[in-house]
């Protein structure tokens, strides 16, 4: 019996063994995307590697101008308190840079340059934060509003539709049996004809 076990461990080894090698050498490796680059000696370092390593970094000469500031912000909607309410409370949404409008406050600033001052029904007074009132944005125009007209009622005759002879509707009741139907003409139904 020791014999048989032995053979069978010693068998199963070398299945192991030829199952492993044969996975080891027949995988193939990954192969890079058509949109790789390899990366050569030759390459250069983009960057400032001075400034990566702690160094001051240089001071610009010559600055590049600020944008104006009326092209910088635009107003798309006030939320003012009413004259007679004497609040101050109120939100603008300004878009800042052509980013996406956000709620300002009074008193909010807009970046390091500007704040708001002040708030009516139709505009917002910009300035710095300790200096009198630089710019106003006012609300655009309102378009007009779509006019038109619509067409006559037409009517049709109640022979055109089916089921709207007299006494169909929306309302009509059917009729009792044994009554008589009602005339054309306006006469009473029962009446003689004349």
């Amino acid at each position: 019996m020791p014999a048989r076990l032995s053979a069978f461990v010693v068998w199963a080894l070398v299945a192991a063994s030829v199952a492993f090698w044969s996975l080891r050498l027949g995988a193939r490796a990954p192969s890079a995307p058509a949109n790789t680059v390899l990366v050569g000696e030759s390459v250069a370092l983009a960057g400032d590697v001075s400034r990566l390593l702690g160094a001051a970094a240089p001071v610009a000469t010559a600055a590049t101008p600020a944008p104006q500031a009326a092209s910088r912000f635009k107003l798309t909607g006030i939320m003012a308190p009413s004259a007679s309410s004497g609040s101050s409370a109120g939100l603008a949404l300004i878009a800042v840079d052509g980013k996406p409008p956000r709620p300002y406050a009074v008193g909010a600033a807009l970046d390091a340059d500007w704040v708001i001052k002040s708030l009516s029904q139709r505009s917002v007074k910009l300035g710095p934060p300790q200096g009198e009132v630089a710019l106003t944005l006012d609300m655009p125009a309102l378009s007009a509003a779509a006019t038109g007209s619509l067409p006559p009622p037409q009517r049709m005759a109640p022979d055109a539709v089916p089921g709207a002879g007299v006494g169909a509707g929306m309302g009509a009741a059917p009729m009792p049996a044994g009554m008589p139907p009602p005339q054309q003409g306006g006469a009473p139904a029962g009446s003689p004809p004349p």
